[in-house]
């Protein structure tokens, strides 16, 4: 077998594969054979058919099966005789075959070179700050009240600011079209109401009724109604003040907390397991932007796209794990797979650099480390260890799990070398 590599660039390559006539005409027989046992060929008992008939008769189907025989082998000797990997399924083109002839085609593939990735200690950066300050918490604090508020009936006045009023509304455009609405629930001060209508509902009391007319001006966002005049009739049915808790024991108590102190220690350690988080998430960003740098040839636009693929795919995964179908989403998906490409390119690129890392340091990952994370995985989903590794083995996980484990050794291996400074 004769094998030709031609370098595209860096990293893509061709090679043309020439496989003898003798193997070609070997495989035809071999296939021919196959053939004259299931034919049925008029004029001849079933099995009996002469060899040089079936040849005749199914030669474009023969000499498909051939190919689709040799050739996924001769491109897996003439890889691995160059030593070369395909990232991606080559590209098999310009096949010509015939009995009696060599078989030639010629193959185009993405691979990756080895690189060296550079001197690790000149990584520099400072670790994003996690710090929680008072002011934080109290905020959060003032967010758990504002959930906590209550809305009270009031009683022996008229509506004022703040207040959420009940009402049926009937609205009438400029074309006097009705618009009828029952039970409304309005609060004042909300930015969604129309221009001037909070002022004509101030001082009405529960039974109280009013018309009156707005005017919405030329500036307002909602086109048809920009520049026109509406008129209203209300009838006011309920009225009700927003109550917020106060800071105390007993409003820590209604949470499940013993006391106000102890309310807040949580809170507290729970921003800065968030910050924890989010601070290494951004540690984790800007050493793969400096990771990506290093990569000293153009990313294969095979891997891209496979990374771009794997985005839109979680992408769409999640929305319907939020019971939204991503076909009626109105997402402009061409448009949202261009904004993927930069930064998958900067992905993928990043991803090169630790594997190049993890081959050079030949950081392994044992098979009691996977299991842990097995064991890890069956305690979040309720499920035993063993039903997890089966479902794992089934479904080609585990190889995940060692390729998810090694990438975060090598990860860990770069962040010890790295020189990060602490934040100020």
């Amino acid at each position: 077998m004769k094998f030709d590599v031609v370098d595209i660039n860096a990293t893509r390559k061709t090679v043309r594969v020439e496989i003898p006539s003798d193997a070609v005409d070997a495989e035809i027989d071999r296939i021919a054979r196959d053939y004259s046992r299931k034919a049925r060929v008029p004029g001849f008992r079933p099995g009996k058919t002469p060899p040089r008939v079936i040849k005749q008769r199914f030669k474009d189907q023969i000499l498909h099966d051939v190919a689709h025989d040799l050739i996924p082998r001769a491109v897996d000797d003439a890889l691995r005789e160059n030593g070369l990997e395909a990232v991606d399924t080559p590209d098999v083109r310009e096949v010509t075959i015939e009995e009696g002839q060599p078989l030639t085609f010629t193959a185009s593939f993405d691979t990756v070179p080895e690189f060296d990735p550079g001197d690790l200690a000149a990584i520099t950066f400072t670790k994003a700050s996690s710090a929680i300050n008072d002011e934080a918490v109290q905020l959060a604090m003032q967010r758990l009240r504002d959930r906590g508020a209550r809305h009270e009936p009031v009683e022996g006045r008229g509506v004022d600011h703040g207040d959420t009023v009940t009402l049926d509304l009937e609205r009438r455009d400029g074309e006097g079209a009705p618009d009828i609405h029952k039970d409304v629930n309005i609060e004042l001060g909300a930015k969604a109401n129309p221009p001037g209508f909070d002022e004509q509902l101030l001082g009405l009391e529960v039974g109280a009724e009013k018309a009156f007319t707005l005017h919405y001006p030329s500036d307002y966002p909602i086109g048809e109604l920009a520049n026109t005049d509406v008129s209203y009739k209300v009838a006011v049915k309920g009225l009700k003040r927003r109550v917020v808790p106060e800071l105390d024991d007993e409003f820590a108590k209604d949470l499940g907390v013993d006391s106000l102190a102890a309310l807040e220690t949580r809170v507290r350690e729970d921003l800065e397991h968030e910050a924890k988080h989010a601070a290494e998430r951004e540690d984790r960003s800007e050493l793969m932007k400096q990771l990506a740098s290093r990569v000293p040839f153009e990313v294969p636009s095979s891997m891209i796209e496979r990374e771009v693929d794997r985005r839109l795919e979680d992408f769409a995964r999640r929305l319907i794990d939020q019971n939204v179908d991503p076909r009626k989403a109105g997402i402009d998906w061409n448009a949202f797979r261009e904004s993927q490409r930069e930064v998958s390119r900067e992905a993928v690129a990043a991803a090169l650099v630790l594997d190049e890392v993890t081959r050079r340091e030949k950081l392994e990952v044992s098979d009691a480390e996977v299991e842990a994370e097995v064991v890890k995985y069956a305690e979040r989903t309720g499920r035993t260890p063993q039903a997890v590794r089966a479902a794992l083995q089934k479904e080609g996980g585990l190889s995940r799990i060692y390729a998810g484990l090694r990438r975060e050794k090598s990860i860990d291996f770069v962040m010890a070398h790295a020189t990060i400074g602490g934040n100020s």
